[in-house]
C-alpha cells in the first residue's frame, strides 16, 4: 500500500493542517473503505488527536475538499487532516511546569528517564546520547529537539499507521535515551541521533555501536548542516563502519515510498531560524542549500545508518504545535518520511 503525500500551501483555517494522500472509495462518512494499494493510510483511532480523510477534488481546490468531506465520496484523492487543536502535547504546557533538568530554551539537559521500557511489544523511539566536542549554531548536542520531537512522533505513529508503541509502567509513551555503552542499547533496534556534527565517540562507544549495527540495529542521524558538520560526522561514523561506503539515496529509492510517497527530501529548518530569516530554510546559506540523504549498507544490502543532512526532520515533529504555518509547511512530510524510515528499518 502506497500513499501519495503532497504538502499544500498554508491554509487560513486555524483548525486544520493538511497533507495529501491518495485514496480509494469511501462511504457516506468520508472515511475510506477497505485499504488496498492506493488507499488512504490511517491509524486505528487509538489516539486523542483527530485523524480523518476528506475528499480533495483535484480540479476544485481546498473549498471543494472541505465541502466534499460531508458527503459520499468516490475514487478521489484524500486529504489527511490533523486537528491541531486536539494535539496531545503542547510545548507551552510542558515548559510551564519547568521540571528539573530543563534549561530556559525548553530542551532538557538530562534524560526524562533512565533505561528503556520493560514492556516491549511495540515500537520504542530510542535516542542516542553522546559527548559533543564542538558546537554548531542552533544545536544542543544529543538533546537537540528532545524530548518533544520523540514524544510527538510516538503520538503520531499509531495515528498514521497500525503500529503499536511501547509505554512505561505508568502508561507514559515509551521513548528512551541510551548511550552506546548502555546494555539497554541492544533492546533498541531503532536509534535516532540529532546534531551529529558535534558528536565524538570514544573507542568503547565505537566498538559497541559497531556491534549494535552489525547485529541488526539501525541508526538515523539527523539535523546537521554544512560541510564542517558533514566532515566531522563522516570521520566518526567511518570509525564505526570503515569497510562500508557512504552512498547517496535519491528520491527514486524505495525508502521514499515505503508507505507514503514523499517526492523529495524536505528541507526543514529549526523554527527559530525560520522565524528569524523570514521563512528561509537553508540554515547555512548556500553551503546547505541542498538537503541530501545518505546511507551505509552492509554487503547484503541492509541499511545500517541513514543520514539526513542539511535538514532537521525532527523539528517537523517537535514544533508542530507552535505555529500553524510551520506545521502546514513542514510537518506532513516530516512525519511521512519518518514513518517510511521506521517501517523500512523495522522490516528489513
Amino acid at each position: 500500500m502506497v500513499c501519495d503525500v503532497i504538502v499544500p500551501p498554508p491554509t487560513r483555517d486555524p483548525a486544520f493542517a493538511a497533507g495529501t494522500v491518495r485514496g480509494g472509495a469511501a462511504g457516506a462518512s468520508g472515511r475510506p473503505a477497505a485499504a488496498g494499494r492506493g488507499a488512504p493510510c490511517f491509524g486505528s483511532g487509538r489516539s486523542r488527536a483527530v485523524a480523518w480523510a476528506v475528499a480533495r477534488n483535484t480540479g476544485g481546490g481546498r473549498e471543494r475538499a472541505r465541502k466534499a468531506r460531508w458527503g459520499g465520496l468516490g475514487d478521489v484523492a484524500y486529504t489527511l487532516i490533523l486537528f491541531v487543536g486536539a494535539l496531545a502535547v503542547a510545548p507551552a504546557g510542558i515548559r510551564a511546569q519547568d521540571p528539573p533538568g530543563w534549561w530556559q530554551g525548553g530542551w532538557r539537559t538530562t534524560p526524562l528517564r533512565e533505561g528503556v521500557p520493560a514492556m516491549r511489544d511495540g515500537f520504542t523511539f530510542c535516542r542516542l546520547m553522546y559527548t559533543s566536542v564542538r558546537r554548531e549554531p542552533g544545536g544542543q548536542g544529543w538533546r537537540t529537539d528532545y524530548p518533544l520531537s520523540d514524544r510527538n512522533f510516538m503520538i503520531r505513529l499509531p495515528q498514521l499507521t497500525e503500529a503499536a508503541v511501547n509505554t512505561w509502567e505508568d502508561g507514559d509513551l515509551g521513548h528512551a535515551v541510551v548511550r552506546a555503552t548502555d546494555p539497554e542499547l541492544f533492546t533498541c533496534p531503532f536509534l535516532f541521533a540529532s546534531d551529529v556534527g558535534t558528536a565524538a565517540f570514544d573507542d568503547l562507544e565505537v566498538r559497541r555501536l559497531r556491534e549494535f549495527l552489525l547485529k541488526g540495529g539501525f541508526l538515523w542521524a539527523d539535523d546537521f548542516w554544512g560541510e564542517r558538520a558533514w566532515r566531522h560526522w563522516l570521520d566518526q561514523i567511518r570509525r564505526v563502519l570503515p569497510e562500508y561506503p557512504v552512498v547517496e539515496l535519491t528520491p527514486d529509492h524505495p525508502i521514499f515510498s515505503t508507505l507514503y510517497h514523499v517526492p523529495r527530501l524536505p528541507q526543514i529548518p529549526s523554527i527559530q531560524f525560520w522565524r528569524r530569516s523570514g521563512g528561509l530554510t537553508s540554515e547555512r546559506g548556500a553551503e546547505s542549500a541542498v538537503p541530501r540523504m545518505h546511507g551505509i549498507f552492509d554487503e547484503r544490502g541492509r541499511l545500517l545508518v541513514l543520514m539526513t543532512h542539511n535538514t532537521d526532520i525532527a523539528d517537523g515533529w517537535e514544533r508542530e504545535g507552535e505555529s500553524e504555518e510551520f506545521f502546514l509547511l513542514f510537518s506532513p512530510e516530516a512525519y511521512a518520511l519518518a514513518i517510511n524510515v521506521v517501517i523500512w528499518a523495522m522490516s528489513r
